[in-house]
Order: structure tokens, then sequence, then C-alpha cells
């Protein structure tokens, strides 16, 4: 197992690393830094303890080995103690694949009507509640930041910030949750707007994206940006029409377009596009880095391209099914109303699998 204490050393050193520095009061005063290196640390967490594990497992097995040469009582003993010590290898092993440094982030998911008209804007509504119960299910908390919605209660584009109010594991974290439900969502369904009856085929879009805890993580020159104010339209309250509250910041070097109209005050607007601009930022540099070094750092199930359907919502079979995964099941009331875990479960199961056979390669 020298192998993997090679492995591990360099890990444990960063753990003592991360260690000493949250013990510094200075670190604290900086709360983004503070939370990459508390997530960091957790995630080092589990490979320390996993690590102990092993080597407490290994050093009683070779004891009792030892002795059982001299001893029946511990010749006897030996098959079990050498099982742990395979068993806290293996465990070991697991702990030691790749994983997302994301995975203990929050996230900001945007939903986008599709192809469908109304139908579609009213399955985004749709999939914006399952997302909300199931942060509500998970203790997250949520914020619509943005929101356009139709006369017959869909929305045409809506996005949320949704964050965890602790995370002492990465894999516990929203993003390692979320993450999988990047692409297509196809609904099959009769439409209210259908006079006939017939089953109607429609879409809405999913975009997930990490939120960035440290404004510095992702470098904004304010000569890239060009912020242009206007008045907001729809609902929002007395403000809307009176006054040039809402704001559209537009990243030049990329291209990106943030909008923000749902906050009364133009610094509340342009503080939340920023902080979108940051997420899908620090989304294309990942990306971009993961496509230069041909080495797909990001979930092996997640959809790289995001016109990819990834899951069909079966209304009048009440069947919801993953065509990445395989999975199916005949609850899609219950997933709707926020019972997600299980279809979520079978993405990161998928994925993790696909890690440890990609070890073996």
């Amino acid at each position: 197992m020298s192998d993997a204490f090679d492995a591990v050393q360099p890990l444990l050193d960063e753990h003592g690393e991360i260690e000493r520095a949250l013990a510094d009061p200075a670190v604290h005063a900086d709360a983004g830094r503070a939370r990459t290196l508390g997530r960091r640390y957790a995630e080092l967490n589990q490979v320390v303890e996993a690590y102990r594990a092993w080597e407490s497992a290994r050093d009683d097995a070779e004891a009792a080995a030892e002795l059982a040469e001299l001893d029946d009582e511990y010749r006897a003993e030996l098959p079990a103690l050498e099982s742990a010590r395979d068993d806290a290898a293996e465990h070991l092993r697991r702990v030691l694949i790749p994983r997302d440094p994301d995975d203990g982030r929050d996230v900001i998911l945007e939903i986008k009507a599709g192809e469908g008209g109304e139908e579609s804007a009213l399955f985004a509504g749709d999939l914006l509640r399952m997302y909300l119960r199931y942060a509500e299910h998970k203790g997250w908390s949520t914020q619509v930041l943005e929101a356009t919605d139709t006369d017959l209660g869909g929305y045409k584009d809506v996005q949320v910030a949704i964050k965890a109010r602790s995370v002492s594991d990465p894999g516990d974290g929203v993003w390692a949750h979320l993450k999988y439900e990047g692409g297509v969502h196809r609904v099959q369904r009769v439409p209210v707007t259908e006079t006939q009856g017939r089953i109607h085929t429609s879409a809405a879009g999913v975009l997930v994206f990490p939120e960035v805890d440290d404004p510095g993580e992702v470098e904004i020159d304010p000569n890239d940006l060009r912020i242009d104010v206007y008045r907001s339209s729809g609902p929002g309250g007395q403000s809307v029409n009176t006054t040039d509250s809402a704001v559209r910041i537009t990243h030049l070097p990329t291209g990106i377009v943030v909008s923000m109209q749902n906050e009364k005050s133009q610094l509340q607007n342009k503080e939340q596009a920023m902080r979108v601009l940051r997420a899908r930022l620090l989304a294309a540099q990942q990306e971009a880095a993961a496509a230069e070094a041909a080495d797909l750092r990001r979930s092996q199930v997640r959809t790289v391209d995001r016109s990819e359907r990834i899951r069909t919502y079966n209304f009048p079979e009440n069947r919801i099914a993953d065509h990445r995964t395989g999975y199916k099941a005949y609850n899609l009331d219950h997933v709707l109303a926020g019972d997600l875990e299980p279809v979520v479960r079978s993405a990161i199961d998928a994925d993790e699998a696909a890690r440890l056979e990609s070890l073996g390669d």
C-alpha cells in the first residue's frame, strides 16, 4: 500500500497547512477565503480519517501475523483482522477518487422555457417548485434572484440561488447534488390550453452554476463591463416603471449578459447581477480548462452538451425517467413534490462508479 501512502502524504500535508491557517483569526476576516478553506478542509478530513483507519488496521493485521506464528489465538483472529485491513484499504481507495472540488459549493440554478410556448413555461414553473421543495427537504435555503413570469403562472426564465446552511462533508453540498440537473427536461402531458385532450411534448432547459464564495476567485476588470440601467417591467411593486432600477451587465470579452430587475434598488440589482455573472464566468473558465486539458474533471454523468435531453416527465403514466442512468419510477407526483433524492442519487452513484472504474484503467 506504499503507492497509497505516496498519494496521501501531500494531502496530509495540505490538511495540516489548512488547519493552521484556519486557526489564524486574520483568515476569518475574509469570509470568502475562510469558506473556501473550510470546504477544502472538510474534503481532506475524509482522506485523513480513512488513512488513519487503514494505518491502524494494517498495523493490527501485521502484529497479529507475527504473533500468529507463536500463538494459535492470534492465528484465529488473523482472518478477521486482514479482512478489516482490506476493507479499510478499499475505503481509502474510494476517498482518494478525484472529487469535483466544487462539490461543497452553493449554486445558482436557472430554468428556461423552451419550445412549447405557454406549456413549456408552465413546466418551467413545475421544475422550479420541484427544486424549491427538494431544497426544503434538504434543509437548504433558496432565493429567487430573477423571474420573468407568464399570464398563466409559468416562467419564461427564472434564476434561484440555493445555499446549504453548513457543509461538513463536501459530498453533502448543493453542487454535489444539483450539478447533474443541467440539460433539457422533457414533459409529456395534456396542456391546460389543449381542448382536444391530446398529449403534447415540450421541454425546459436547466443550467446550474457553482456559486463563487470569494469574489477574488474570478477576476473581473471593470473596464470589461458595460452596465445599462432601465425601468423595470412586470410585477415588482410600486417602483415598477417609475425608476431606472433594472440593471443589465454585459461582460464584453465573453458576451455574457445578465439582467436583474427583481429588487427595488439599482444597487441591489447590480449586486445580484454581479453574483450571477461571477458564477457564469467561473463555470466558463472551468469548462475551458477541462477542454484544454482533455480531462473532464467535472462529473462524467453531467451533460457536456447542455442541449442534451436528460430526463422525461410523463404525466399520463406518472413516470419519470433519467436517460443517462437508466433510472425509472412511477411516482412522478412525489418527485415534483420534492422527492427528487432517488433520481439524483442514481446520477451520483453512476458518476462514482465511473470514477472508480477509471482508477483501474
